[in-house]
């Protein structure tokens, strides 16, 4: 089917031509200008917005392909049907590497101009839908943009909720006199601040459906240590993070699991008063797998191999293990006798995009 209202510039030098090109186009329903070389049909083009132009190969002066070279330069250029003679293969392949986009072989007869006005239609129909599409697509990138804003706007708003109900849970644990009621509000706060630094950097970057994992176990790791040290014994919390982002959920599982780890290690690993080291660590084992691993240069492990800490702390790792299908080891660091240590670690196999190279500049 036709479109309508097209509006047709016939560029060619040959005066009967044009006059048979004008009148049979206009019996096809075509709205026609014609022009009588390629200069003058480039300056008619600057000044009117032709639907289709249609450009002859052989004109003095200026050829078919400099005029079309000419046309294409122009802000806004319709789609242009080059016109050649036969057997003239070559120069029509040259004119659609030029930008045409299609190509007519000149013959004497009404056959070509029924030719030609069907590669009109069909050239018109599919720079209508390019145009469609470039429109959708545009639509659609506003639109994502939008929701992104919308996002970001959602977990800004959630951190700065948590923080509040973080507040609220200190003042809280202040007034509370019996020590294992204010620990375990204070464990609380801490397992708040470790979801609310994801939401933190999710509005603070341009990803907002995956987690750069070293910043976000290196900031966990400080917020550790400055929560564990006191004036009598130091926890230094030190990370080795391979540089990945992952999906959301699983960056909050792996910081929820982190959290109480290195909360165990800095509880039971040292004795009261010494200083001791924490090592937190994160690599790529596979295409879609990773491992998480905290360790310590305590104690270690108690004689029946049992992980110390049964309470809160420990049933949440194992309801997250098996909410993400993933396995965990607990087995004896590679320090001396005296001061083994422990190891803890946890192997997750991710979905489709929920793993990939951290290349974005931060």
């Amino acid at each position: 089917m036709r479109l309508p209202l097209t509006h047709i510039l016939y560029i060619d030098d040959d005066d009967g031509m044009r006059r048979l090109a004008e009148r049979s186009l206009v019996r096809k329903g075509y709205d026609v200008s014609v022009a009588a070389s390629g200069a003058e049909g480039v300056d008619m083009a600057k000044v009117t917005a032709f639907d289709l132009i249609a450009v002859d190969h052989y004109m003095p002066g200026q050829d078919g392909l400099a005029t079309l070279e000419a046309l294409r330069a122009l802000r806004e250029c319709p789609p242009i049907v080059y016109v050649t003679g036969s057997e003239e293969s070559r120069i029509a392949v040259a004119a659609l590497k030029s930008g045409a986009d299609d190509y007519v072989v000149k013959s004497v007869g009404g056959d070509f101009f029924d030719l030609l006005a069907s590669t009109f239609d069909q050239v018109l129909e599919r720079d209508q839908l390019r145009r469609a599409r470039e429109t959708a697509e545009a639509e659609l990138r506003v639109s994502n943009a939008r929701l992104e804003a919308l996002l970001k706007e959602v977990n800004h708003r959630v951190a700065n909720n948590l923080q509040m109900i973080m507040s609220f849970i200190a003042l809280q644990s202040k007034t509370l006199a019996d020590p294992g009621a204010r620990e375990a509000l204070q464990q609380t706060q801490q397992r708040i601040a470790t979801v609310a630094q994801v939401n933190r950097r999710l509005y603070t970057t341009d990803d907002v459906e995956h987690v750069a994992m070293d910043d976000y176990l290196a900031g966990l790791a400080r917020d550790l240590s400055e929560s564990w040290s006191n004036g009598i014994g130091i926890r230094r919390v030190t990370t080795a993070v391979e540089p990945v982002r992952i999906a959301t959920d699983k960056a909050v599982a792996l910081g929820m699991i982190a959290n109480e780890w290195v909360s165990n290690a800095c509880k039971y690993a040292y004795a009261d008063g010494g200083d001791g080291e924490i090592r937190v660590s994160l690599r790529q084992t596979g295409p879609s797998s990773i491992e998480l691993a905290v360790e310590d240069d305590g104690a270690g492990m108690p004689s029946d191999g049992t992980a110390r800490g049964t309470g809160l702390g420990t049933r949440l790792i194992d309801a997250l293990a098996r909410t993400h299908k993933a396995a965990v080891v607990y087995a004896p660091g590679n320090g001396p006798a005296s001061a083994p240590g422990t190891r803890a670690a946890i192997a997750i196999d991710l979905g489709p995009g929920e793993l990939k190279a951290d290349t974005i500049g931060r």
